[in-house]
């Protein structure tokens, strides 16, 4: 059984590593004089042989190998750097290719861990796959690029404010470090007998109020560019979702979308990471949660957490539909069943919340133990060089210090990146919905001063991507002439609403033309088609608002005479004139305030309010509205024209007085 390349990744950096300290070899006097400078020299000379190996597990190479060839590069380096730092004059490892073979060793295991560490195992089962995944359907979506640098293009915007927060947050850095150091002598000034001088507390104070100062500054600055980047992104979201075409939104159930989008963990396509890896990356911490939040244990694997994400989608869109169904739940006595639905959605996120936070409780165990065996053996090895005289109080207070601080950023800088990497992959399907590309075009140009508003179908067929066997439509012709009422009569599922959002183009045909005074649809330009072909629903929706703002929708400017024309004509303005607020009533959600009658008279006001040259009706208004249709001469009678549907064939056309005398079809209707 072959290994994974990841598994094969660690020894192969390790070979490759002992070869390149071999080839430098030779190059040891030119760089042992240069010190810590030639420790970084022998790790940038190390690095091009350690990346190249990489190489050799093409086309199977890992994603973590080129940050593992720079961690086995630096690590070294790293540690020769701040061994000279904290320790006496002249003490440090020096070059790695003079150095016992151990240090070798303990270099690569350390690139072994880190590897492991940022390696996401897939959880047992997979993800489930749900409606929305749109990248999975036959459809092929393209996969987004990767989202890490999608959201740093989407970051560039906001460089100032986040250059800024950079600046602020290496200056606290700068403070934050020169702390234990400034300490250190003090304590070692006091020690000698020199006492404690105004420079010396200036020093301190100096370091401490930069750190201070500097950390606020920030942590402002990085939530105000997070704030501004998710306000971005939720705009270019919206403003690419209402552009797409009807058939991406088929099939998605209530508040899926939503949910995985408004989710704690995936929210924001990695902003919400961007924005707590620079909040928290601040030396001393910057809220009171923040510590918390770096001694936490990491991220749960992207699989279980995806799955989490899932399942709790699922809990909320089951919620929604059963209280949006309450009344139909309610006349077939179907209270239990939704309770036991309800109660297994429940049951499943449990399950994999205890997954995740045995997971965790794991890790966190393993963390405090490494913990306080380093801790111990600190202060075992203090001890004896305190003892030695080797390191003074000064020194020693220094370290610890340091231990805790660069341990702390250490945590938070890797805890926080990989917080960072996990939400903006979390974060990838709203990079899928930002590359998805309508199936439609909506970018027609003509914008005729005026039309006739002659109608053709052009032997139309038209099938549901969900049901391609089935089609709706079957090579329908017929004409709709300027000044005539035209009537499509059939059965339920004969085709007459598919028929009509082909003409309105809330789709376009499979086959076949339909065309607008001898043109196109997809020739109009879509504001200006919209206007001149307009639809009243048979179930017309209303948005929460006024009903002045949802007469006037999409019209900017309107008169007040004109919404009265409009609402007179529709047999809305009665009604209107009774609310005690008139135009300014709010019709709540979906227009759940009014009457079904008086959604559809509004719903015509505002077809009407656009003068549009075809007017389309969506099945037979009821009883209330029978003066607008009588009015408009739309009852069934009054038709010039008609056009019978059958399982999505035109099987007759005439006169209404014709069709009945041919006794067929249209005569079946009337019974």
């Amino acid at each position: 059984m072959a290994l994974p390349p990841a598994a094969l990744l660690p020894g192969l950096l390790l070979v490759a590593d002992a070869l390149a300290l071999v080839l430098l070899g030779p190059l040891v006097p030119v760089l042992a004089p240069l010190g810590v400078a030639g420790v970084w020299l022998e790790a940038a000379l190390r690095l091009p042989i350690l990346a190249a190996a990489t190489h050799v597990l093409s086309p199977r190479r890992p994603p973590g190998a080129t940050a593992a060839a720079i961690t086995a590069a630096a690590t070294p380096a790293a540690f020769v750097t701040f061994q000279n730092l904290l320790g006496p004059p002249g003490a440090g490892l020096g070059l790695l290719a003079v150095a016992t073979p151990a240090w070798l060793g303990v270099t690569h295991v350390a690139t072994t861990l880190a590897l492991l560490a940022w390696t996401v195992p897939p959880a047992p089962g997979g993800v489930p796959k749900t409606p929305s995944d749109v990248s999975k359907t036959p459809s092929g979506v393209p996969k987004a690029p990767t989202a890490v640098w999608r959201v740093l293009a989407l970051a560039w915007s906001e460089r100032n404010i986040m250059g800024a927060a950079f600046l602020c947050l290496v200056v606290a850095a700068i403070g934050e470090t020169a702390g234990p150091y400034v300490t250190g002598k003090v304590l070692d000034a006091i020690g000698s007998g020199a006492g404690l001088t105004a420079g010396a507390v200036g020093m301190v104070a100096a370091a401490e109020a930069a750190s201070v100062l500097f950390s606020g500054c920030r942590g402002w600055l990085f939530l105000l560019s997070a704030a501004c980047l998710r306000q971005s992104l939720r705009l270019r979201l919206f403003s690419h979702l209402v552009y797409q075409d009807l058939d991406f939104f088929q099939g998605m159930p209530a508040g899926w979308e939503y949910r995985r989008g408004g989710a704690r963990r995936g929210h924001g396509g990695g902003i919400m990471g961007l924005e707590w890896w620079g909040a928290g990356w601040e030396p001393g911490g910057w809220d009171e949660d923040w510590p918390g939040k770096a001694e936490g244990p990491p991220m749960p694997p992207q699989a279980l957490q995806q799955s989490m994400l899932e399942a709790s989608a699922r809990t909320v869109s089951g919620v929604q539909e059963s209280v949006a169904a309450m009344e139909t739940i309610r006349i077939f006595s179907a209270e239990k069943e939704e309770e036991e639905r309800h109660s297994r959605s429940l049951a499943e996120q449990l399950r994999l919340k205890e997954r995740m936070e045995l997971e965790l409780a794991g890790f966190t165990l393993i963390q405090r133990v490494i913990q306080l065996a380093i801790r111990v053996l600190v202060l075992f090895r203090s001890h004896q060089q305190l003892r030695d005289g080797s390191i003074t109080a000064g020194v020693l207070v220094t370290f610890l210090l340091y231990q805790d601080t660069v341990g702390h950023h250490v945590q938070v800088l890797l805890f926080g990146f990989n917080e960072f990497l996990t939400n903006a992959s979390a974060g990838q399907k709203i990079w899928e919905y930002l590359d998805r590309k309508p199936v439609g075009d909506i970018g027609g140009t003509l914008k005729p001063p005026k039309l006739q508003g002659n109608i053709t179908f052009q032997r139309v067929s038209f099938t549901y991507p969900g049901n391609p066997e089935s089609p709706v439509l079957k090579d329908v012709s017929f004409e709709v002439r300027s000044g005539e009422v035209t009537a499509l009569a059939g059965h339920n599922g004969s085709g007459k609403s598919t028929a009509l959002a082909l003409l309105e183009r809330l789709r376009d045909p499979g086959s076949g033309k339909v065309l607008l005074d001898g043109i196109p649809l997809q020739e109009y330009e879509h504001q200006y088609l919209h206007r001149q072909v307009v639809l009243v629903e048979q179930n017309p929706v209303l948005f929460s608002g006024t009903i002045r703002e949802n007469v006037a929708l999409g019209l900017e400017g309107c008169k007040e005479s004109e919404l009265r024309e409009a609402a007179a004509a529709a047999g809305a303005m009665e009604f209107i004139q009774g609310l005690e607020h008139g135009w300014d009533t709010e019709v709540g959600e979906h227009g759940e305030r009014l009457a079904a009658g008086e959604r559809r008279r509004l719903a015509l006001a505002r077809a009407l309010l656009r003068h549009p040259t075809v007017l389309i009706l969506d099945e037979a208004l009821d009883d209330g509205d029978e003066g607008a249709v009588n009015m408009m001469g739309l009852n069934g009678d009054a038709a010039d024209w008609l056009v019978v549907l059958e399982r999505g064939a035109v099987v007759e056309a005439g006169t209404p007085a014709e069709l009945r005398e041919r006794r067929g079809a249209y005569s079946r209707l009337l019974r």
